[in-house]
């Protein structure tokens, strides 16, 4: 049986396979949900036999972490549901900006006590094996951060009621709302859950036009004494590199005791042989001497070349990378991520309780405020033209300064979002 929703056709039942033996003995372990603890000890209020909540937040990144928190003190009843136990990885270079701070009214005296903040006052950047540019500022742009202990900390203040190492493995249609697997009774459900979040495809995004997806991978270890020694990527100077064809970059990220190294490319299927191509350039230029093997992970996600992905449905929001809103020229995610969170719940706040589509949908409105409209890249120079054109540039200061790092990568041209009360 299907339901249509405006221009969408949503199957009412949405069942994925259990794929993960631990989640379904989580599941069960959490049935009663009157005054039980999820698997990460949280306290869960009594929500009735199914587990009834006003929002239903699936994933608990930024993205979720962050709707959730801007919800608290609304007098809604939010749940949050990760697949994961927290701290967890996640594939990511790892930093944030001051502006990123603001949004989240961090207390970064008090965040730092016992993480790892690393502030950043320059850039060097160039194409692998070529040139380097030193960009400095007489002020913090940015701040290392490890995404294990950043995504944790925003998750833990969020306010949310937790399910954490709970799969979302059901979604189906009840009323106005959502039952997702078959215990929570939900008025609206955010996705939040990344590339391959489970609410973007019950809403059938994969057959949406969207933009182009990047994939990634990444290192981060603490160094040894050895390595820390020979090691000469500076703590407040991350370190950028261009593919030669210009559909990727590459980084080695110092944070502290920690290195982070990785790379990410649109479209690339043989990036295991970029990264160790990578790699072997950082220790031939003398950039690092490591001998120890540590674990590359991979990650994807699509770059936002405008509004091209539906975002809201329904009863039904995307937020983040669900939504495809990694910037398009570096890639990044962490703000995109903070900031649809908070338009979400601002969203979410307005609907005063109703939560058809055509309250919902001002969210997409402003994405495209924020975000910008759709663009194309039918004007814009051939290949080896952009290619030879990006080198050039590459190498320029003021580019380099003032497009590459300030507009590019840090978006100082972007005023912080301020977090809705009302």
């Amino acid at each position: 049986m299907q339901v249509t929703l405006k221009s969408f056709t949503i199957p009412e039942v949405y069942t994925k396979p259990m794929v993960n033996p631990k989640d379904a003995d989580c599941s069960a372990s959490a049935a009663d949900l009157g005054g039980a603890q999820s698997s990460s000890g949280a306290t869960v209020k009594d929500a009735g036999a199914r587990g009834s909540c006003d929002v239903l937040i699936v994933g608990g990144g930024p993205a979720g972490s962050s709707c959730a928190w801007a919800l608290a003190g609304s007098g809604l009843d939010v749940c949050l549901l990760d697949k994961a136990e927290f701290p967890r990885d996640k594939v990511c270079a790892g930093w944030i900006t001051p502006a990123v701070a603001i949004e989240l009214e961090l207390d970064l005296a008090a965040y730092q006590v016992g993480r790892t903040l690393q502030p950043f006052t320059g850039f060097r950047t160039g194409l692998i094996g070529g040139a380097q540019v030193l960009t400095r500022y007489d002020q913090v742009v940015s701040y290392g951060i490890r995404r294990c202990e950043f995504d944790e900390y925003l998750l833990r203040r969020c306010g949310a009621r937790l399910f954490l190492h709970e799969s979302c493995t059901s979604l189906r249609r009840e009323g106005t709302g959502w039952i997702v697997n078959e215990r929570f009774l939900a008025k609206c459900v955010v996705g939040a859950g990344g590339h391959f979040c489970p609410v973007a495809r019950l809403l059938g995004c994969d057959e949406q036009p969207t933009g182009p997806v990047v994939l990634a991978q990444e290192t981060e270890f603490e160094m040894s004494a050895d390595e820390l020694a020979a090691c000469q990527i500076q703590p407040d100077v991350p370190e950028l590199f261009f593919c030669s064809d210009l559909q990727g970059y590459a980084w080695c990220v110092r944070k502290g005791n920690f290195l982070n190294i990785g790379i990410g490319r649109e479209g690339e299927s043989h990036l295991a042989s970029h990264m160790s191509v990578f790699c072997d350039h950082l220790r031939r230029s003398g950039k690092i001497d490591v001998t120890t093997a540590y674990r590359v992970k991979g990650h994807a996600y699509r770059l936002y070349r405008g509004q091209h992905r539906q975002v809201a449905a329904d009863a039904v929001l995307l937020i983040g990378d669900s939504a495809g809103l990694a910037y398009p020229q570096s890639g990044e995610g962490i703000r995109p991520a903070i900031e649809s969170g908070l338009m979400a719940a601002a969203t979410i706040r307005a609907a005063g309780g109703d939560y058809r589509q055509e309250n919902l949908a001002d969210y997409s409105r402003r994405l495209k405020l924020r975000f910008g409209k759709s663009s194309s890249d039918r004007n814009a120079p051939p290949g080896a033209w952009r290619q030879v054109l990006g080198r050039r540039l590459l190498t320029n200061r003021w580019f380099t300064r003032h497009v590459v790092i300030d507009r590019w990568f840090l978006h100082r041209q972007q005023r912080p979002l301020v977090r809705s009360t009302s």
